[in-house]
């Protein structure tokens, strides 16, 4: 697998490996990503170099985002909570 972490510990994966080998989250899902669904486009508020992102699945906790200038990246929403941009 490829898995590497970005400066912030967040995994980011290769989209081969996207989904393989992460620990499953059990339980409700986390207040943050409520209101996520993929399509959306948001923006990680502690890492503004990152760009705009595009969520591309929501698990749990687990929110997969391609991000501009990051790629993709997985967030953990119990750690952090992504900033919904409006059209």
């Amino acid at each position: 697998m490829n898995h590497s972490l970005t400066r912030n510990g967040h995994a980011r994966t290769s989209p081969l490996s996207l989904g393989l080998g992460l620990p499953y989250l059990s339980g409700m899902a986390h207040q943050s990503t409520l209101f996520l669904e993929p399509g959306a486009r948001v923006r990680h508020p502690g890492c503004p170099e990152w760009g705009i992102g595009q969520v591309q699945s929501v698990i749990d906790e687990r929110v997969t985002v391609n991000f501009e200038d990051a790629g993709k990246v997985l967030i953990n929403a119990a750690v952090v909570s992504l900033e919904v941009v409006d059209d």
